[in-house]
């Protein structure tokens, strides 16, 4: 791990403080075209007050739970990362730069080899970067009551308590429980995301969990189930640290050896490959907000129930989410629509078909690319 920088305090073998870890590579291509490459969602204001990134970092400023908090993030990012630790107070963190992504498994990989060098037997916290989060005091709650499971070697997930039939959640059946560990129990399958009808099944049995993919567990721990199920893609991150340069503000890992790392998701990866898998139930008020629907729901409604946001004009207008970073928008005799508008684009769409945006930014990236 790197040398501590000037005023930050190094993290000794005997401290059992929780190393906070913030996955901030995501790209969130479902809030075009406001989340871009270069802004990614995280990283700009998507409602009032602070972005969801500077929200992540201070859940995780606790100095009674939590060591100083290391950030894993796109080298392209690196400066908006840093001027918004210090928007957010200065809070003093340890940031790697992935040169390029590879999605959330080496990301994880990297975070559980940087704490096993200066021990093992600590526990980290991975985390999203870009959920919200209402119930601070509830959420470091959860993470206490997570500590027996991850303790035992367990790698243990937040499991939300679902209020809904939601269809755009993955969802976690409830197994066992875990002896001597609390509310833990062992996950028996992982549910990718369902349809209404099941969805209203899992809701009904109360035996089901809204998947957060916030996880706790031990730096060895995780390195076991990567060597158990994905063996392949601790090689290049172990070379990528090596060839790492390290500087008073970066960890800036090394291009061809991270290059090399297959590009797949911890869940796919390692999690539902496994055993030794527990989940805690949570409730704090969680959202991920990876979609215009997620985001319309997460925002302040006017009478009609439209969130508005910006320079714009709605005139028999229900239930839509209408947002101008620029120019005026102005709608009538219309509902369940998102209106975005940037300076250089105008995006309108079916409040309900807002997860299919992936697919109108892949085609625009082939008409850059000259594929199209």
């Amino acid at each position: 791990m790197p040398h501590a920088r000037p005023g930050e305090t190094a993290v000794t073998i005997s401290d059992e403080r929780v190393f906070p870890v913030l996955l901030s590579g995501g790209a969130g291509v479902r809030l075009w075209p406001l989340s871009r490459e270069d802004s990614p969602k995280q990283l700009i204001r998507l409602m009032e007050g602070r972005t969801l990134f500077q929200q992540a970092v201070l859940r995780a400023t606790d100095s009674d739970l939590f060591a100083p908090v290391m950030v894993i993030a796109g080298a392209d990012h690196r400066f908006m990362v840093a001027a918004q630790l210090q928007e957010a107070g200065g809070v003093n963190a340890r940031i790697v730069l992935e040169p390029m992504g590879r999605n959330t498994a080496p990301a994880v990989a990297l975070a559980a080899l940087l704490v096993a060098e200066v021990a093992p037997d600590r526990l980290l916290l991975l985390m999203p970067a870009d959920h919200l989060i209402s119930d601070v005091a509830a959420f470091r709650a959860t993470v206490r009551s997570a500590v027996p499971a991850a303790r035992r070697g367990l790698v243990t997930l937040f499991g939300i308590q679902p209020n809904e039939p939601a269809t755009g959640y993955g969802y976690i059946r409830l197994g066992d429980p875990v002896p001597d560990a609390g509310c833990a129990r062992n996950v028996a399958a992982f549910v990718e995301k369902p349809d209404r009808t099941k969805a209203e099944d899992y809701l009904a049995s109360g035996n089901y969990l809204w998947n957060s993919g916030i996880v706790l567990a031990t730096a060895a721990t995780l390195l076991r189930q990567f060597s158990a199920h994905a063996p392949d893609l601790t090689a290049p991150v172990r070379a990528a640290l090596s060839g790492a340069t390290r500087d008073a503000d970066f960890v800036r890992l090394d291009a061809d050896a991270y290059a090399s790392c297959r590009s797949i998701s911890f869940d796919h990866a390692v999690l539902e490959r496994g055993d030794g898998v527990a989940v805690v139930p949570a409730s704090f008020g969680w959202r991920d907000v990876g979609s215009w629907a997620s985001l319309w729901e997460a925002s302040e409604h006017d009478a009609d129930g439209n969130a508005v946001i910006g320079n714009v004009i709605a005139e028999a207008t229900k239930a839509s989410y209408l947002r101008s970073e620029g120019p005026l928008v102005a709608t009538l005799g219309v509902e369940g629509l998102v209106v975005v508008a940037t300076k250089d684009v105008v995006l309108v769409a079916a409040k309900g078909r807002d997860q299919e945006i992936r697919g109108v930014v892949e085609r625009l990236r082939m008409r850059r690319d000259g594929d199209a």
